[in-house]
């Protein structure tokens, strides 16, 4: 069996050369995320630049190499985490459609192998035979291609904001081998269901039946479908206020698992979307509208596979598209609620003492320079460097809203800290706790928990230790930051000319609040605009990739049915007006499914950031998520009406009566 699979993809070459590079894109994408991962995991940076703690609660005690400076690859290594992740599910995806799609397309050839003898059991280890034949040159070629590029991409990414370190290849043999793996599991997986199936094709039924699809799914596929949305309304309703950080998880996993619910039940919701996108489309167009239509309802599952590409893509990017601009505008709307002041003094690291200058300008009342102080948690089983700030209580919360949702900020005094809700909520710290450090300056101890804090990281650290426990541990430390606060009758806007004129010369720079709430807002955006890049380019670029080939597959299939409709009269224009609605239609369909998957998780989302805060600005990046529709479009009626225009233009009515 293995030499007919064989042969049968040699046969069928124009159609397997889509799974092949479906699969190969795919490891490539899994690869040079692995291999570039690698390289980060075997970063460790300047010895002299790093500091050894012991982990006394790991079991068994141990000790861990810790950075000091922060400038390590944990930054592009979390990204890239996510790009395996995101570049996996659209690589799984679209295999399991690409191979369901190819093996559909062939029923006529199966079911004439089941009329001369086959067995199901020798059909399923033929479709298998053919995946495997596929997967193993396809994953070859896209490993290896990983790893030509790999140099490159790490070149492009060291000194950059998420890896502010020159990161050089690592042994390739591991990761390479992940992503072979894991191109072999997809396709076979994607092969097997389609193999169960081409084995139940009975020998009469495919000869009545080649041409036809099952009038309806199975009870397996619609159980699993419906078990699947279930778990996404879950994740929809974990999407809460007070989630924290695990909200940027949930806006990514949640439309995923929308998107396998509704490619599972596509067969049966595609059609029945497609008729109410048809009838403006019949009512304009009439004949080559109703053409399109009944294609489209008459063979669900072709048009579930085209769909299922567009769908993946505009559902996933949409999501994350609105959820990064919702998130800027919270955290825009938490700085403006959480800073007081209306003046605010920046200062370079490493600056001459600023605070006798700031404190002796008249007309300055109260001024908020936080020591900025690195400490180590080790109290757990791992050693996580955390960025922590000394203040004065009485001073701080005079200039920003720092509210103590349980315990006593006034109680920062001596070996205590105060933290935000998230971090009591990620280390399940209490007030009382104690909680193990050790500050950059090699020194441990431990710090009792005094308060937990409303969370405003834009303002507000994780973690808030006493001022003078900070110069204690970074005595050459200087405020990077102050937060001014005029004194009564005093002109902001003078008494910000006339800090620029008394930091003259130090490198501090003295600005309204409003203007500094302006840049960071515009600096969250910026890189939420480098992240959506590395997350999403490359699954943009193979889920176009795959939109393209989907459809190049579905129309090259179509030579009998063009050139019989050719027979029956159709001219080339009307069938070519037939394929442009038809495609038309099925991205309608797969859009707006993306379109409720997107507005659901990005209002979601939005409610879970902006409780608790005023007038938060709505900023919908329309250009960016209708770019994302207008490219699935033009990608999916061109992808049909070339491979359509080659067919017409090379076949005449008479081919019709050729088998």
């Amino acid at each position: 069996m293995l030499f007919l699979s064989r042969q049968t993809v040699r046969r069928h070459l124009s159609l397997y050369a889509g799974s092949f590079v479906a699969l190969a894109v795919g490891v490539f994408l899994l690869g040079l995320a692995a291999t570039a991962t690698a390289a980060t995991i075997a970063y460790r940076g300047p010895a002299a630049d790093s500091i050894v703690v012991k982990l006394p609660n790991a079991d068994p005690p141990t000790t861990a190499r810790v950075l000091l400076s922060g400038e390590d690859a944990s930054g592009l290594q979390v990204v890239l985490s996510m790009v395996g992740v995101i570049s996996g599910f659209i690589t799984i995806f679209v295999i399991a459609s690409t191979f369901a799609f190819a093996v559909a397309s062939r029923r006529r050839e199966v079911g004439l192998l089941r009329l001369i003898g086959a067995t199901p059991r020798q059909v399923k280890r033929m479709v298998l035979g053919e995946a495997l034949f596929v997967a193993i040159v396809a994953s070859v070629a896209g490993a290896v291609l990983a790893q030509l590029t790999t140099p490159l991409v790490l070149a492009k990414a060291s000194y950059t904001e998420l890896a502010p370190v020159k990161l050089e290849p690592a042994s390739p043999w591991v990761p390479l081998a992940i992503a072979v793996g894991a191109g072999l599991v997809v396709a076979m997986l994607g092969a097997r269901s389609a193999a169960r199936r081409a084995g139940r094709v009975g020998a009469v039924d495919a000869l009545r039946e080649a041409s036809l699809e099952p009038p309806q799914i199975g009870p397996v596929r619609i159980t699993f479908g419906v078990l699947v949305l279930a778990g996404a309304i879950v994740l929809l309703a974990l999407i809460r206020p007070g989630t924290g950080e695990a909200v940027m998880p949930l806006a990514m996993f949640t439309p995923m698992l929308l998107v396998v619910a509704l490619t599972l039940l596509a067969p049966i919701v595609v059609p029945l979307i497609g008729r109410l996108w048809a009838l403006p489309l019949v009512t304009w167009t009439r004949v080559s509208g109703r053409l399109a239509r009944s294609n489209v309802i008459a063979a669900p599952r072709r048009s579930a596979s085209l769909a299922a590409p567009m769908l993946g893509i505009s559902a996933i990017a949409g999501s994350m598209v609105l959820t990064l601009s919702f998130a800027a505008d919270a955290s825009v709307a938490t700085i403006r609620d959480t800073l007081r002041v209306p003046i605010v003094v920046t200062a370079p690291e490493n600056s001459p003492q600023l605070s006798e200058r700031i404190l002796g300008t008249p007309g300055v009342a109260v001024a908020d320079g936080a020591i900025p102080v690195g400490l180590i948690r080790t109290d757990r089983d791992t050693a996580d460097l955390e960025e922590a700030e000394g203040i004065d209580p009485a001073v701080a919360t005079q200039t920003r809203a720092i509210t103590a949702l349980k315990g006593d900020l006034g109680k920062l005094t001596g070996k205590t800290v105060a933290i935000s809700k998230e971090a009591a909520g990620f280390g399940n710290y209490r007030v009382g706790d104690k909680i193990s450090v050790t500050f950059t300056d090699r020194s441990s101890d431990q710090l009792e928990v005094v308060a937990v804090l409303k969370d405003a990281a834009e303002i507000n650290p994780s973690f808030f230790v006493p001022a003078e426990l900070a110069r204690q541990h970074a005595p050459g430390a200087g405020p990077t930051r102050w937060f001014i606060q005029p004194a009564e009758g005093v002109d902001p806007t003078a008494l910000t000319r006339a800090l620029d004129e008394r930091l003259a010369g130090t490198g501090a720079d003295a600005v309204p609040a409003a203007e500094w709430q302006q840049a960071e807002g515009e600096g969250l955006r910026k890189g939420n605009q480098l992240g959506l890049i590395l997350l999403l380019g490359p699954a943009a670029l193979y889920s176009a990739i795959a939109i393209a080939n989907t459809l190049l597959m579905g129309s090259l299939q179509r030579r009998h049915e063009f050139v019989t409709s050719r027979l029956l009269g159709a001219t080339p224009a009307q069938i070519r007006r037939m394929v442009l609605w038809e495609s038309s239609l099925v991205s309608a369909v797969a859009l707006s499914l993306g379109t409720v998957i997107t507005i659901t998780v990005g209002l979601l989302i939005r409610h879970a950031m902006s409780v608790g805060l005023t007038d938060v600005p709505v900023t919908v990046p329309w250009g960016t998520l209708l770019s994302i529709g207008a490219v699935c479009v033009v990608l999916a009626i061109g992808a049909a009406l070339l491979p359509t225009a080659v067919i017409l233009r090379d076949s005449q009515p008479s081919a019709a009566l050729q088998p």
